[in-house]
Parts: C-alpha cells; structure tokens; sequence
C-alpha cells in the first residue's frame, strides 16, 4: 500500500502524474481483460472508465507498478461482477414486467464452427473456472499473479487452473474435440 504524506501544491500535481504513468503502462491489458469478459464493447469502456475512476479515488491504497496492474484487474473483475449484478436485476424486472428479451447470439458461419464449439465449451464452465483459465491464457499471468488478482494462494490458483482445465478437457471432448495436453497439471 501506498500512501505519500504533505498535502502542498505540487502533491496535486505529483498525484496526478503517478496516475497518468499507471494508467499508459496499463491502459490496453484492462482494456483487453474487459473486452473478453463483455459482450459488448461499450460494456468494455464502462468496466475501463470504472476501474480508473476507481484507482483515481483510491490512489493512496494503489500499489506502484508492476503490482499496480494486478490491482487493477482486481478491480476490474469486482466492476464486472457489479455490472453482472446490476444486468440480473435487470433482466429479472423485466421477466416480471412481461418484457420480451432475446439474447440469442446471431449464426455462426462454417468457418467459425470449430471456435465456436471451443467458446460454448468454455461458456459452460462456471464462471470461477473462465475467470482463472482467462486469467492464465488471455492476461498471460502466473499463478502467483493470478492468486493476487483473486485474492487467495498460489497453491489454490494452482488447485483450480488443475481443476479448470480437467472441466474443459471434458467439455471439449463431449464436443469431439481433440484435448491432448489440455489438462496437464
């Protein structure tokens, strides 16, 4: 944790390049963490603009770089979980209200039939098992980093990436999908 004494005119000035230094260097992989885990791109921003007002308000507490980044999705998966959250309640006054909500993603062409076997796959995991294999696979972060992120041991990420990948290999091979080295521990 962080935390800078004083309070004089250049701890604005001082605050504030600290922020601009984290948020270059991390801008594109919250970004990227965001996109894969939204359906939509605006969803991504709103998750983005989130977790950096987020960081602004709690500068004090933000690690300094590199741990800065893995605080970061920290924070990003909590405004996700929140913006989940609030798109349940949604979805559920509006089951009550009798409104119609389709949510049926539009045909795949030939082409995309064997990514999208693996994607459906991957979506019928629970949703700890996508957010630790995402974390592995799509951030590129070790266990150590990854037990950061979700705040536990590097024992139990190693536990759960074990577990996860046992679940997809079976998802993928219900699919006929070949799974050889998947689920390697």
């Amino acid at each position: 944790m962080r935390t800078d004494g004083g309070g004089g005119p250049g701890d604005h000035a001082d605050r504030r390049a600290r922020f601009e230094r984290i948020y270059a260097g991390s801008y594109e992989p919250i970004l990227g963490y965001a996109l894969r885990r939204t359906p939509a791109p605006e969803d991504a921003a709103d998750v983005v603009a989130e977790t950096f007002l987020t960081a602004w308000r709690r500068l004090d507490e933000l690690p300094d770089p590199p741990e800065a980044r893995l605080w970061l999705y920290a924070t990003a998966r909590r405004v996700l979980a929140n913006q989940r959250r609030g798109q349940q309640r949604y979805l559920r006054l509006a089951a009550r209200l009798g409104a119609m909500h389709s949510g049926a993603p539009a045909g795949a062409s030939a082409e995309d039939h064997d990514t999208s076997v693996v994607v459906a796959a991957f979506g019928r995991l629970k949703a700890e098992d996508r957010e630790v294999l995402g974390l592995l696979a799509w951030e590129g972060l070790e266990p150590g980093e990854i037990a950061q992120v979700l705040g536990c041991s590097a024992g139990t990420v190693r536990v759960r990436l074990h577990r996860a990948r046992h679940r997809f290999a079976r998802q993928l091979a219900a699919e006929g999908v070949p799974v050889e080295g998947l689920a390697r521990s």
